[in-house]
C-alpha cells in the first residue's frame, strides 16, 4: 500500500490510498480510500507508517523548528487576491518582479518599514512573518526590492487607469485633496521648503494629491514639488481624468482652498467638468452684507437654504448653518483672544518695567508680532506702538461682525437640482472627510509614508504610489472587517437617524453598542484595525520536524476571533 497524489484538472489534487497487486502476470493498482479530506498531519503520519519509519509515542520525536506569524498574512494576501490586486500589475516582465511588487504592497500594510527591513522580513533566513514563504520568494535582496519598486513606479499610469475603469464611470463623483510630507536629506529635486501640514518646517517637503471615488476608495496619486500651492495641482488631475482615464464627464469635489474661482474659470469650465466646493469667508461676508442674498433670518427655523447671486452666474449656492460649529468657533475665538491679550500684557509689563525695560518701536513691534502671529487674531485688536509705550484694546465691533457668521458655510456647485438636490450636495461635500481619513492612514496610523528617505524623484513617486496601493488594500479590508472594528458598519441606519445633512453625523445604534460595551454583536472583543491584525498574527505557520528528519507545515488552530475575521474576509485557512 502507498499514498499518492493525483492531479484533478482545475480542482484540487486528490490524495489516494492505493494498493499494488499482480493479476495474470501484470502489476495493477486499485484505490482503497480517498484521503483528500484528511488533515495534512494524518496523511503524513500514514505515509510514515507505510514507509516503515519508526513510530514514537505522541509528543516524542516531534519538534517545532520554526513558527512564523501567519494569520495577518493570510487575511491581507487572501483579500489582495480576491480584489485582484495582483492582476492590476502589468502582465509583462519577470514573474518574480511582479511577486516582489505584490509582496512589498502587502508588507507595507503588515509592518511598514524601510526597504532593507522589508527585505529581511521576506527572506527565509530572517523572516518576521510568513509572507515570503507563502509567495515562495526564497532569498530576497534589497537590490531586488528597489528594482521592483522602480518597475512599479513606471507602471503607475497603467495601474491607475485600471483602477479608474473599476471604480469610476462617466458622470461619477470624484473626491480630490492634497497633503504634504517631509523628507530626510536634501538631494531630491521634488523636495522644497514650504507649508508643512506635519509641523516640520525644518525639513523639505513634497506635496501629493489623492483622487478617490465617492466612497473614499483611492484611485490615483500624484507627487508635486514641496512649494506647490493646492490650486496649482488641479490642472494635472483634470488632464488625468479626461485624457488618461477617458471620462467624458466628471463632478470634481474639492475644498475651498482647492477649487477657487480662478481655477473654475481657467480650468474646470474649459475642461467640461462640474464641481462642488465652498466659498471662502470674505465671499460669505459679501453675501451677508445689507440687502445681500444671504439673509441670516432665513436660518431661524432651518439650517439649509438655496440662494442666488449675480456674482456666481449659472451656479447654485447652498447656505448652511450648523449651531454646534457656531458654538465651537465662538469658544475657539475667545480662547485665542484671551491668549493673545495675555501675551500683549506681558510685553506691556516689560515696556513699563523699571529694570531693563523694552525700548524702541522696532523691538516692541517685533515682540508684538510674535504674539499676534502665533494666534492669528491681530485683526481683532487695535494696537499702538511708540518707542516707550504699548497700548492695545479689543476691536469689539470686528469681533461681533465675525461672530454673526459663526457656523455658516456656503457651498457652490454647477450641478442643477435635478441632478443633485441641496441635501445630497451637502452630504457629498462632507464626504471629503474620507480623503482626510485616507491621509491619516497613509501618514500616521497604518502605512507611515513619512519620513521619506529616497533621494531621486522617481523613487519618491514610486514610494508614495506603493503606499497608495497598500491603502487600497487596507480600504477593502476595513470595509469587510467593519463589524469587528471601532467603526460604524451600518451607515444606512446612522444616516436615517440624522435629521439634516448639515447636522453632525450620527452613528448607528449597533456602532454605539460596540463603542459602549467594547463587544461586537457576536460577543467578541471590538478591535482597532491594527490590534485586529496583531491578533491575527498570533495564528502561526509552523515548520514541524518528526520521524527520520521529516518536516511538514502545520498551522496553529485559529481562535474564535480569528475565525470570525477570516470568515468576514471569505479567506480559507491554508498554509
Amino acid at each position: 500500500m502507498y499514498v499518492t497524489t493525483v492531479k484533478n484538472r482545475s480542482s484540487r489534487p486528490a490524495i489516494l490510498l492505493r494498493e499494488s497487486y499482480r493479476e495474470g502476470g501484470k502489476v495493477k493498482n486499485r484505490t482503497l480510500k480517498n484521503l483528500t479530506s484528511w488533515p495534512v498531519e494524518r496523511i503524513e503520519l500514514l505515509r510514515a507508517a507505510l514507509r516503515g519509519d519508526p513510530l514514537v509515542p505522541s509528543g516524542e520525536g516531534v519538534a517545532i523548528e520554526r513558527a512564523l506569524p501567519h494569520g495577518h498574512v493570510l487575511a491581507a494576501l487572501g483579500t489582495a487576491r480576491q480584489i485582484e490586486l495582483d492582476r492590476l500589475l502589468p502582465p509583462r516582465g519577470p514573474a518574480r518582479r511582479r511577486q516582489l511588487a505584490l509582496a512589498m504592497i502587502v508588507a507595507r500594510l503588515l509592518a511598514p518599514a524601510a526597504k532593507l527591513a522589508t527585505a529581511r522580513a521576506l527572506d527565509p533566513a530572517t523572516a518576521q512573518h510568513s509572507l515570503g514563504a507563502v509567495l515562495g520568494l526564497g532569498p530576497v535582496t534589497v537590490k531586488e526590492l528597489y528594482a521592483a519598486l522602480d518597475w512599479l513606479g513606471k507602471s503607475q499610469a497603467h495601474i491607475e487607469a485600471r483602477l479608474a475603469r473599476r471604480h469610476l464611470s462617466t458622470g461619477t463623483l470624484v473626491l480630490y485633496d492634497v497633503t504634504s510630507s517631509y523628507l530626510e536629506g536634501s538631494c531630491c529635486e521634488l523636495a522644497h521648503y514650504g507649508y508643512s501640514r506635519d509641523h516640520r518646517r525644518d525639513r523639505p517637503q513634497i506635496v501629493f494629491g489623492l483622487l478617490c471615488s465617492a466612497e473614499g476608495c483611492p484611485i490615483a496619486v500624484e507627487v508635486f514639488e514641496g512649494n506647490s500651492g493646492d490650486p496649482s495641482t488641479l490642472s494635472a488631475q483634470i488632464d488625468k481624468l479626461k485624457q488618461r482615464f477617458g471620462l467624458r464627464h466628471v463632478v470634481l469635489v474639492g475644498d475651498r482652498g482647492m477649487i477657487t474661482s480662478a481655477r473654475i474659470e481657467q480650468e474646470l469650465r474649459p475642461g467640461g467638468l462640474d464641481w462642488i466646493t465652498a466659498l471662502r469667508a470674505p465671499a460669505i461676508r459679501q453675501l451677508a452684507e445689507d440687502d445681500g442674498p444671504l439673509q441670516l433670518s432665513l436660518f431661524d427655523q432651518r439650517d439649509l437654504a438655496e440662494i442666488e447671486s449675480p456674482a456666481y452666474p449659472g451656479e447654485r449656492l447652498i447656505a448652511c448653518r450648523n449651531p454646534a460649529l457656531a458654538a465651537e468657533r465662538g469658544r475657539k475665538r475667545t480662547e485665542l483672544l484671551d491668549a493673545t491679550q495675555r501675551g500683549l500684557e506681558r510685553i506691556q509689563r516689560r515696556v513699563r518695567g523699571k529694570r531693563a525695560p523694552l525700548r524702541g518701536a522696532a523691538e516692541i513691534g517685533q515682540a508684538v508680532g510674535a504674539v499676534v502671529g502665533r494666534h492669528k487674531v491681530a485683526k481683532h485688536f487695535r494696537i499702538t506702538i511708540t518707542d516707550d509705550q504699548l497700548g492695545f484694546e479689543r476691536d469689539q465691533e470686528a469681533i461681533d461682525a465675525e461672530a454673526r457668521l459663526d457656523g455658516f458655510y456656503v457651498l457652490r456647485t454647477s450641478l442643477s437640482e435635478n441632478r443633485l438636490t441641496a441635501e445630497r450636495t451637502v452630504s457629498t461635500y462632507k464626504s471629503l472627510a474620507r480623503v482626510e481619513r485616507a491621509f491619516r492612514s497613509l501618514k500616521a496610523l497604518d502605512l507611515q509614508v513619512r519620513p521619506i528617505f529616497h533621494w531621486t524623484s522617481q523613487r519618491v513617486r514610486a514610494h508614495v504610489f506603493l503606499c497608495m496601493l497598500a491603502y487600497y488594500l487596507e480600504w477593502h479590508l476595513r470595509q469587510r472587517l467593519a463589524p469587528m472594528l471601532f467603526q460604524d458598519h451600518d451607515h444606512a441606519a446612522g444616516a436615517a437617524r440624522r435629521r439634516s445633512p448639515v447636522a453632525k453625523a450620527q452613528t448607528s445604534l449597533a456602532a454605539r453598542r460596540k463603542s459602549k460595551s467594547k463587544i461586537t454583536d457576536d460577543g467578541l472583543p471590538v478591535h482597532s484595525f491594527r490590534t485586529l491584525l496583531a491578533d491575527l498574527a498570533t495564528m502561526t505557520r509552523n515548520t514541524v520536524s518528526y520521524g527520520n528528519e521529516q518536516t511538514m507545515i502545520m498551522l496553529a488552530k485559529p481562535t474564535e476571533i480569528q475565525t470570525k475575521a477570516l470568515d468576514l474576509l471569505a479567506v480559507k485557512v491554508q498554509a
